[in-house]
């Protein structure tokens, strides 16, 4: 990994993804397969000593849950799976001390589960959703690396018009922390 710090920062697009990161950075493209696929790929080549997936997420309508509000992923349910636990997980959790790490990164967070589906709307369970989440993080723990999620919400998950969705606001909300999450979880690494 040369003269980079040891953390792998994951975003599904180039928007999520702060500029100019001292450390190895990934653009895993949307949905679950995509995602663990080029995670579990980056994961083999950089063998970093931790994983912060980053990005933007919906959140139900009711749940006091306003755009820009940055969450910080207490577990990782995956919705999209229709099987015996036995046969694959559906819930996973990320690293707890990463998730102290991100706590004191951005200590107005909030922490809760967040659902991964590979369809807007499609999460249960949860108050925030994704496409990627669980799919970031399953690779990540098949690896044995710690990882954790963090997302800035840009819209009601019930909205069809996104128009009205603020993305805006949510990659300004992620990007902005990233600097700060990545120097807490490089120091609980280290």
């Amino acid at each position: 990994m040369s003269d980079a710090l040891p953390v792998l920062v994951v975003a599904a697009t180039a928007r999520e993804l702060a500029p100019n990161l001292p450390c190895p950075t990934l653009i895993c493209g949307v949905g679950p397969v995509e995602s663990a696929a080029r995670t579990a790929a980056a994961i083999a080549m950089i063998q970093p000593m931790a994983v912060l997936h980053v990005g933007i997420a919906g959140a139900r309508r009711g749940s006091g849950l306003k755009p820009g509000t940055i969450i910080i992923g207490s577990a990782s349910l995956y919705s999209d799976l229709e099987v015996s636990r036995n046969l694959a997980p559906r819930e996973i959790h990320p690293s707890a001390d990463l998730i102290l790490a991100a706590g004191r990164a951005v200590p107005t967070a909030v922490k809760l589960p967040i659902g991964t589906t590979g369809r807007v709307g499609g999460s249960v369970g949860c108050e925030v959703e994704t496409m990627e989440g669980f799919a970031v993080l399953r690779a990540a723990g098949i690896a044995g690396v710690p990882a954790v999620e963090v997302r800035a919400i840009s819209n009601e998950i019930e909205e069809e018009d996104r128009s009205r969705w603020h993305f805006d606001l949510a990659f300004g909300a992620i990007t902005g922390v990233t600097p700060r999450l990545l120097e807490e979880i490089v120091a609980c690494v280290s």
